[in-house]
């Protein structure tokens, strides 16, 4: 059964995310997976739950990897130890500015030119902040711009490329990185009209900090509901994946050092391993099949979506946040590469 055809969930936020932290084994793909002659895709690669996914993912023998990084210095110095460790793949980082409008759609097109093969994308790089900021050359908020807009963004942009580069017969596999906050999100502002302008204005956003995080990964589950109506999984399987609350990511590196360490104590001994965490991302796209297209997947299960999504107003809110992206993404021709994904 998938997402959208669960009910959601009831239970109480300490329920859930004790149950979730504490109750479920990490899964990994069995031993015997070859991965060899596949081409895989990892934005936030060189370091936390990024750089974790992508030493499994070559232990599977995945012939080549691509990562991306904020810091040019440190995605190369990733890809040196990565290298070290697996010196038969061939391995590369790429630039990828996640708050720019130029960066975004120049990666995809040089996936596009560059590589004769795409098998597997996975959208791990995000944004924790405990502040607002907005990005100059956007005017969005830095969180929003980051985990919802560039995110699907680039997510739509390489369905071409996963559906026409991967080999007959397999789906190409595409899966963003999402988050068990969202299950209990607020959402204070899914009533404001125009939606995405609301998230740019301290006035109408949400709480700066967790509520903001969690609302810009609802935004992603929301538009991914509406995404699956053009996309087979017979081309691209497409998934959200929760690697759950693990130690050492580098997702908070912006929150105030104080908040850090007082906080750190408390949450460390629920927190799972970086290598548990990163196995939930082999799973969405190794280990899950053509079940898992359009679900959100937590604690290695297809899970169901916030109880928001499955209330009238929910379903609108979904309507008008699709309308505002495909609009925000007209520079591109988002309708077209949609319409041509879906055969029409």
């Amino acid at each position: 059964m998938g997402s959208k055809d669960m009910a959601p969930l009831d239970s109480s936020f300490l329920r859930i995310f004790f149950k979730s932290q504490l109750g479920h084994k990490a899964q990994f793909p069995p031993k015997d997976t070859n991965l060899s002659g596949k081409v895989a895709i990892i934005t936030g690669g060189n370091q936390g739950l990024g750089f974790e996914s992508a030493r499994q993912f070559l232990s599977f023998r995945l012939s080549q990897l691509i990562i991306t990084a904020r810091s040019e210095e440190k995605g190369k110095a990733a890809v040196l130890k990565l290298q070290a460790e697996y010196p038969k793949a061939t391995i590369k980082m790429w630039n990828l500015d996640m708050c720019s409008y130029d960066s975004v759609p120049a990666f995809a097109k040089r996936v596009e030119s560059d590589l004769p093969r795409l098998d597997i994308v996975i959208l791990n790089a995000g944004r924790s902040k405990a502040n607002f900021e907005l990005v100059p050359g956007t005017g969005h908020e830095e969180m929003l711009q980051v985990n919802y807009l560039s995110t699907i963004l680039l997510a739509t942009l390489l369905l071409p490329s996963l559906k026409s580069k991967s080999p007959h017969g397999t789906p190409g596999r595409l899966s963003i990185v999402s988050s068990g906050t969202t299950l209990f999100t607020k959402f204070s502002n899914s009533q404001q009209s125009p939606l995405l302008k609301s998230f740019d204005n301290t006035t109408t956003a949400p709480a700066a900090g967790l509520e903001f995080y969690g609302a810009t990964k609802v935004l992603c589950q929301m538009f991914l509901y509406k995404l699956v109506d053009y996309v087979s999984a017979d081309d691209v399987v497409m998934n959200l994946v929760d690697p759950g609350m693990t130690k050492g990511t580098g997702l908070n590196r912006d929150i105030p050092k104080v908040i850090a360490v007082l906080a750190t104590p408390m949450l460390s001994g629920l927190s799972r391993s970086v290598k548990d965490g990163a196995s939930a991302y082999l799973d969405a796209t190794v280990v899950k099949g053509k079940e898992s297209h359009g679900c959100f997947v937590m604690d290695w299960e297809i899970r169901p979506f916030p109880s928001l999504m499955y209330t009238a107003h929910g379903k609108d809110t979904i309507e008008r946040l699709w309308q505002e992206t495909l609009n925000e993404f007209d520079f591109v021709d988002i309708r077209g590469i949609l319409e041509a994904m879906k055969g029409n």
